[in-house]
């Protein structure tokens, strides 16, 4: 159990949005991803799809995925691999790649490639901490943001923020 459940929430939730932003707006346009993430831009201004997708954000993928490529996987492969610096490191690359991967069938390239970088950061912090609430947190805000950003149709301004 965290420490502190009101700072583990806060701390996911800040990290989850900081790094959602930053990622639409320094990593994805130096990948040269499109500004807007067709898959999902029917939700811009759709007041019928949003509580729907976020319900799908936050639990489906936000606490699901980490239970299953954080938690399960890690601990599946554990066992495989082992628990050694090189062990995490294979298990943090393979998790990581799977995430990735679940995404490209709906999102493309782009989703795939963000996925990917999502794995690895949480990946390598989950390695590290072995704690999993704070990254269901910070994967639940990740994707709030994300479509918060496409429901506002605020995508291409941030996309846009620092490489203009």
């Amino acid at each position: 159990a965290p420490k502190s459940a009101i700072a583990t929430v806060v701390m996911g939730l800040v990290f989850g949005a900081a790094f959602k932003l930053s990622m639409k707006a320094i990593v994805m346009p130096l990948l040269g991803s499109p500004a807007i993430n067709q898959a999902y831009h029917y939700l811009a201004g759709n007041h019928a799809a949003l509580p729907g997708m976020l319900i799908v954000v936050i639990f489906g993928a936000g606490f699901g995925e980490e239970l299953v490529f954080r938690g399960f996987l890690f601990e599946r492969l554990g066992k495989l691999f082992g628990s050694g610096v090189g062990a995490k490191a294979a298990i943090v690359f393979f998790t990581s790649l799977g995430f990735g991967l679940l995404h490209y069938p709906v999102q493309g390239l782009p989703g795939a490639e963000q996925a990917t970088i999502v794995g690895l950061v949480f990946g390598t912090f989950f390695a590290i901490r072995r704690r999993i609430f704070g990254l269901m947190v910070a994967h639940a805000a990740f994707d709030v943001t994300a479509v918060l950003i496409i429901y506002w149709d605020l995508e291409s301004y941030v996309a846009r923020l620092v490489f203009n």
